[in-house]
């Protein structure tokens, strides 16, 4: 762990997110503390799993924002936004402080998550992101979801999909049993308008008309689904929210939303992205209403008496964009600098593990896949070998997790981490090597100092990437 990292671990979370007799008491839906409590609890300790409990197969609620940054949530150093409803996540689970997303760009993390492979192994993964009908996640391979479904899942995908349209690409062609949410990169929050100006809400593969603000709808649907009695099977929900991701239109923002509306239907093919709007208050906004909603699905969790048997797991599908705080990591969405790939990452499972814990094990989006398959006890496919590698040893049995290449490639970028040191080659194509324990925002290149370690590292990315399949001309 860096020095930013345990001075973060150990100060500022125990004061953000200190948990207090009265929140204990009130259980995991619990009300936010007050202010005046918020420097009043234990602090976070290094992570120990609780050996030898025992429980059935677990619920699974999988919960992606969409370009949070790393440093986005109170209790990962915000100095602005406060996130109570994660926060308090945390502090009954475990904190990652070194986890990363599969990409560095929306779809290709959402191939990574839903195959549990690198994106590079299949063609839809090589859009940086998906853009139009031509590739998409192949209803052939197997997911998560199809996985756990032949296991005996129930599963749900609400919120966003991205991994490709219709006719040919649906979440319910690829395993889960209902989907409502889009199927785009972004929508704009009222009209439900894509990128091309289509209509993008659907439920499974029929249209559905909502023009209500999209966070309140997906929020309601989600509370719903954990809610549901689905006849004595576990249950797999992956939910997808939008926020913060552009265009900056938080609830309440009907005059804005007009105007972006307006200018898609003029024909202004970029007025989605909104670079004429948003700031850092419109993206608080956006971020702390993401919180709260959050927050509302798990108290329906805690209500449905499920809680205790679900595992929780919160990320980002890549490191955050324009308004993000990212300190001290450099870089943001689409890079593979730190704060390009490097995401808040939370799991909690109260039957199995304890709370206020902190871990500082290097783990990125596919090592989901691997760990949810373990846990539910379901096996990969053998003809498509997972990427990821399971934490279920190390959560549940304490055992150590073994030193290993996290790779990342993008157009024009190249990465590669193992322990504290990460091999980085940028669109200048220089390659550079940075010591992560020491120095986390990727500013003391230690290339000239370490030749033979570089050298290795580079090799190391270079033999997985002659396995993965070359991006088109």
């Amino acid at each position: 762990m860096s020095s930013y990292e345990n001075k973060l671990s150990r100060r500022a979370f125990g004061g953000a997110v200190g948990v207090t007799a009265a929140t204990a008491a009130v259980g995991l839906g619990a009300a936010p503390a007050a202010a005046a409590d918020r420097d009043a609890g234990p602090q976070e300790r290094e992570f120990r799993a609780a050996r030898g409990r025992q429980s059935k197969r677990p619920n699974v609620l999988f919960i992606l924002g969409d370009d949070l940054g790393w440093a986005d949530l109170s209790s990962y150093g915000s100095p602005h936004i406060e996130t109570p409803n994660l926060d308090r996540l945390a502090r009954q689970g475990v904190r990652f402080t070194d986890a990363y997303s599969g990409s560095a760009t929306c779809s290709p993390t959402r191939f990574s998550l839903y195959t549990g492979r690198y994106p590079g192994r299949t063609k839809g993964g090589l859009a940086e992101p998906i853009a139009d009908k031509s590739v998409g996640l192949e209803p052939t391979h197997p997911t998560l979801a199809s996985l756990l479904k032949e296991s005996g899942y129930a599963t749900a995908l609400i919120g966003k999909w991205h991994a490709g349209y219709l006719p040919d690409y649906s979440p319910t062609r690829s395993g889960w049993d209902e989907f409502f949410g889009n199927f785009g990169g972004a929508l704009e929050y009222y009209s439900k308008l894509g990128l091309g100006g289509e209509y993008d809400l659907y439920e499974g593969d029929a249209e559905y008309k909502d023009l209500r603000y999209y966070t309140r709808i997906i929020t309601e649907r989600a509370s719903e689904y954990v809610s549901r009695d689905h006849g004595g099977k576990p249950w797999l929900l992956n939910l997808n929210f939008t926020t913060p991701h552009w265009p900056w239109i938080a609830d309440g923002d009907t005059e804005a939303s007009a105007e972006i509306v307006r200018r898609i239907k003029a024909g202004e093919g970029r007025a989605l992205w909104h670079q004429d709007g948003g700031s850092v208050e419109k993206y608080k906004e956006m971020v702390e209403d993401l919180d709260r909603s959050i927050g509302e699905v798990l108290r329906a969790l805690d209500r449905s008496g499920q809680a205790r048997d679900t595992i929780v797991v919160f990320s980002s599908d890549n490191g955050g964009e324009r308004f993000s705080y990212n300190w001290p990591l450099s870089g943001n969405k689409a890079s593979l600098q730190e704060g390009g790939i490097r995401v808040p990452n939370i799991v909690r499972w109260p039957a199995r593990l304890d709370g206020g814990q902190v871990s500082s094990v290097p783990v990125f989006s596919p090592d989901w896949t691997a760990t949810l398959l373990e846990l539910a006890g379901t096996r990969p496919h053998r003809a498509y070998p997972l990427d990821g590698v399971s934490l279920a040893g190390y959560l549940l049995r304490g055992e150590k997790v073994a030193e290993r290449n996290l790779f990342w490639r993008v157009r024009g970028e190249r990465a590669l981490r193992r322990g504290d040191w990460k091999y980085y080659r940028g669109k200048s194509g220089r390659d550079q090597l940075f010591n992560l324990a020491a120095d986390v925002r990727e500013q003391a290149d230690k290339a000239a100092l370490e030749p033979a370690r570089l050298a290795e590292l580079r090799a190391a990315w270079e033999g997985v990437n002659a396995g993965l399949l070359p991006y088109p001309a």
